[in-house]
C-alpha cells in the first residue's frame, strides 16, 4: 500500500504523519511520501518545534524541506490521507482519499503542536492495524 500523506504546506501535519508511519510500520510492502498543496516560499521547512516534539517520541521527519503535491505523487498513492481541516478532499477527484480534520497551529506554540502530535500519532497507529 502506498499512502500520501497532505497538508497545506508540508510543513506540520502530513511530515508527522509521515515520520509516524515510518516509525511504527514494519511491513515492507507499506510505503509513505508526504507533500502540501501549497508551498509557502518564505517558510520551506519544518519548525525546529515540531522535530524537537517527535523527536521526544522517538520520531524523525524523513525530509524536513517542503514538497508540493504534484501529479506524479498522487498517481503513486493507493491511498491519500489529508492530515488538515484547512484541506478541501473535493481537489482530489479520486477514490480513497480520506480526511483527518487536524487544525493548523503556530509553530511557536510547543503544547499545542504537542497536543496534535498526539492526535496524528493514534491516528497513524490506527491506520497500520487496518492495513
Amino acid at each position: 500500500m502506498r499512502i500520501l500523506f497532505i497538508c497545506k504546506h508540508n510543513r506540520f501535519r502530513s511530515k508527522v504523519a509521515e515520520a509516524f508511519f515510518v516509525n511504527y510500520n514494519k511491513n515492507k510492502e507499506n510505503h509513505v511520501k508526504s507533500a502540501g498543496v501549497m508551498l509557502d516560499m518564505l517558510n520551506m521547512y519544518v519548525s525546529p518545534n515540531v522535530i524537537k516534539v517527535l523527536e521526544e517520541k522517538g520520531a524523525r521527519v524523513v525530509n524536513e524541506k517542503a514538497q508540493e503535491v504534484n501529479e506524479h505523487l498522487i498517481k503513486w498513492a493507493d491511498r491519500i490521507i489529508i492530515v488538515a481541516d484547512n484541506v478541501d478532499k473535493k481537489i482530489f477527484d479520486r477514490e480513497n482519499v480520506f480526511q483527518w480534520k487536524i487544525a493548523d497551529i503556530s509553530q511557536s506554540d510547543i503544547e499545542g503542536i504537542r497536543e496534535r502530535v498526539e492526535k496524528i500519532e493514534k491516528k497513524v497507529k490506527e491506520l497500520i492495524k487496518k492495513l
